[in-house]
């Protein structure tokens, strides 16, 4: 097995003649926190949908542990380890959070783990435990993104994509969201995280990527990219 958890090579995409992502290199070791950063319509988004086979690369390669996902149906990336919990939440609103949850236990290995994985998923959100029968629609903000993290963990990922977990919500909530967030990598998987907080996920962040206009322009430690000082100007207002 390949010691790369993901492996993106030379990943272009885009919609009708419109090139989005140019020739993006990016990798995610096993057991880390990987942030990819970049503003709005710098192509975070096609970046996703291209990984998650939504959106057909043009050039390049994705690999999940050495396993090819190029050209493969987006059932078939999840079922190899690849899960997105996308922004927005998408959450099933009338359904209870418990519902909501064994939603993501959709793949045979998920399924056969189900009831473990939702102890696992309890144990970093104790809230939801709680509020098990309660409808989505009546939870906070913050409470329905952790039930669409944990959604995401019920398929039993190998590599967790997490997209603008912080959108909206309280600062305290984004404290406590990234403190959760922090202790899944114990779960022994990798994460990926798209977000616009750019201080506080460069700082939990082992390493993370600045893509712009559509290509990888900065790289680096999460510690170096906090000191870059393009990338102090141009995101941390400094």
């Amino acid at each position: 097995m390949s010691n790369k958890a993901l492996e993106v090579t030379n990943l272009s995409a885009g919609y009708g003649e419109n090139d989005v992502l140019q020739g993006i290199d990016l990798t995610i070791p096993p057991k880390s926190i990987t942030a990819l950063i970049g503003a709005n319509g710098a192509g975070k988004t096609t970046f996703l949908k291209t990984v998650t086979g939504l959106l057909p690369g043009r050039t390049g390669s994705i690999k999940l542990f050495g396993e090819e996902l190029t050209s493969k149906k987006p059932y078939k990336i999840a079922e190899a380890g690849f899960a997105l919990s996308p922004e927005g939440k998408q959450l099933f609103p009338e359904m209870t959070v418990e519902e909501n949850l064994i939603v993501g236990a959709h793949n045979v290995r998920a399924r056969s783990a189900r009831n473990q994985t939702l102890e696992e998923v309890y144990s970093l959100f104790s809230i939801l435990k709680e509020k098990r029968n309660d409808p989505a629609a009546s939870l906070s903000g913050g409470q329905q993104q952790m039930v669409a993290v944990g959604r995401a963990l019920m398929a039993k990922p190998k590599v967790l994509a997490l997209d603008e977990p912080s959108l909206g919500l309280a600062p305290i909530m984004v404290d406590r969201l990234f403190e959760s967030i922090a202790r899944i990598r114990e779960l022994d998987l990798a994460i990926l995280i798209i977000e616009q907080n750019v201080f506080q996920v460069l700082e939990m962040a082992d390493y993370g990527y600045v893509l712009e206009n559509g290509e990888v322009t900065i790289s680096g430690t999460g510690s170096e990219l906090l000191a870059n000082d393009h990338l102090k100007r141009a995101y941390l207002g400094l």
